[in-house]
């Protein structure tokens, strides 16, 4: 079960080395581009191409459906960023438990986006939990973790395709492990818990206010969504790599200067030191080079954006 592109990499770990995977679960079709149209989720479309069958419940708790799934006696069901909350109803389904993959050293950063708040946090690592699911969100004991250093260029989408690698790799260490009895789930300590929420659209708009570190901090950890953005002449720019420098007092938060070093070629005062900006997109352009972009909006310089 699982729908992201995180997901795929231990699907196609189970399936190459022999594990019969009777069906995949994902998320329904959605709508999305321009056109609107439906798209399948990153987990459908590579079980497709590994000719499996795919199942898209709207609802996993309807008694249809859990039915339906028990006519598959599956041994184990693997959950990867499903998407969905896993009733009582299945989890009781199969003889070795429901195993989730988790993208954060549990207990630390339960939820919904883990990725994204280990950068927010400054840790100098993320991690892989495997678990065996309970009612709760994230709570049941852990197998197995496995820790992966994060790089100060990293983004939630380059930590989260490391962390997707770790975790297939992990997984075939534990699956025989714990269906042969050598594994002893170890429960999670709840009073060091910390939990993520879903990230929004209006988290992404730039507070220059805050400190340089704390931007660049949030300026990938929200790539590739929701993005980091400000606004330049009443559109929408989208702040896409950038680094913290070393600022004069005397600017205003938000007041643009010209650079040229680390290969920012202009940066914005903040509350505490200078946003170096490396890449930006403007609304309804494509990815350019600072440099670039500030040769076609030279008016940029001086200015204080909002």
């Amino acid at each position: 079960m699982g729908t992201p592109e995180f997901a795929i990499p231990s699907l196609e770990r189970l399936i190459f080395n022999g594990y019969e995977v009777a069906a995949v679960y994902t998320q329904p079709d959605r709508e999305a581009g321009r056109g609107r149209s439906l798209v399948a989720s990153p987990v459908k479309q590579a079980a497709i191409g590994l000719g499996l069958p795919v199942v898209q419940p709207v609802k996993l708790k309807d008694a249809e459906t859990v039915a339906q799934l028990a006519v598959f006696q599956p041994e184990v069901i693997v959950v990867a960023a499903f998407g969905q909350i896993l009733p009582q109803s299945v989890l009781d389904i199969p003889k070795y438990r429901c195993i989730n993959i988790h993208p954060s050293l549990l207990p630390k950063f339960r939820g919904a986006s883990p990725v994204a708040a280990a950068i927010l946090a400054g840790d100098e690592f993320a991690g892989v939990s495997i678990m065996l699911m309970d009612a709760g969100m994230d709570t049941g004991p852990v197998l197995a973790q496995a820790q992966v250093a994060i790089s100060p260029r990293d983004t939630t989408g380059s930590l989260a395709d490391k962390l997707s690698l770790t975790a297939a790799h992990l997984l075939l260490e534990v699956l025989p492990r714990w269906v042969g009895g050598e594994l002893t789930p170890r429960p999670q300590e709840g009073a060091e818990a910390s939990y993520t929420d879903m990230l929004t659209k209006p988290e992404g708009e730039i507070d220059w206010r805050l400190p340089a570190v704390a931007l660049w901090r949030r300026v990938r950890a929200f790539q590739p969504w929701p993005g980091c953005y400000t606004e330049w002449r009443g559109k929408q720019l989208k702040i896409i790599e950038a680094a913290p420098l070393s600022a004069e007092k005397s600017l205003k938060e938000g007041q643009v200067v010209a650079l040229n070093q680390e290969g920012a070629a202009f940066g914005v005062n903040t509350g505490d030191g200078i946003l170096g900006v490396l890449k930006v997109q403007l609304e309804g352009k494509r990815v350019m080079s600072a440099a670039e972009f500030l040769r076609g909006q030279p008016q940029l310089v001086g200015a204080v954006l909002p």
